[in-house]
């Protein structure tokens, strides 16, 4: 590792659905790894069970240094960084907006719906906080979302995935001044 390099969010993609076996690898080699998961009804054979399956195929976000992460991914050549269509640049997410996304995704909360970014305007929401119940403290933005009739609290990860939460009562909802 070099000297004064920190710890990072990576947007990656595991090409042919293989991010469960980047995950397994990088967990190996203690790198800190997170993918959006839901639980879905699968047919095996002639029965039915709940599994824990990743929302967006392929999509898997590393936390790690930026050489160990270039040193690790020698080793799985199917695991490609997310760039900005823009800038071309990786694409790495604040360790805030990932805490607060982990913090929301990470409930396998049922009331959950995910979008592509392109599919919710946030800049017609307001900034917000939750100040009670299950995603107390969480930060997002209050916008109106397809699939629900109610307003839904949001949090993005640019470019890549929005998360709305379940419908929150409003005398939980506090709006932040930018």
């Amino acid at each position: 590792m070099h000297q004064h390099e920190s710890e990072t969010w990576f947007a990656m993609r595991a090409t042919y659905q293989r991010e469960l076996e980047a995950e397994n690898y990088l967990n190996k080699h203690s790198v800190k790894t997170f993918i959006p998961m839901h639980y879905r009804m699968v047919v095996r054979g002639k029965y039915k069970r709940r599994e824990s399956v990743p929302i967006i195929r392929s999509l898997i976000f590393v936390y790690t240094t930026p050489s160990k992460l270039q040193s690790v991914k020698k080793d799985i050549q199917f695991l490609q960084y997310m760039t900005d269509t823009r800038s071309h640049e990786k694409i790495t997410i604040p360790d805030n907006q990932m805490n607060q996304f982990i913090a929301v995704a990470g409930t396998y909360n049922d009331h959950l719906l995910y979008f592509a970014p392109e599919e919710v305007n946030l800049s017609r929401g307001t900034r917000v906080r939750i100040c009670g119940g299950e995603f107390e403290g969480r930060e997002g933005v209050f916008v109106k979302v397809k699939g629900s009739r109610d307003k839904r609290v949001v949090i993005a990860i640019q470019g890549i995935i929005a998360v709305a939460m379940a419908t929150i009562h409003p005398e939980l909802i506090m709006p932040i001044n930018n």
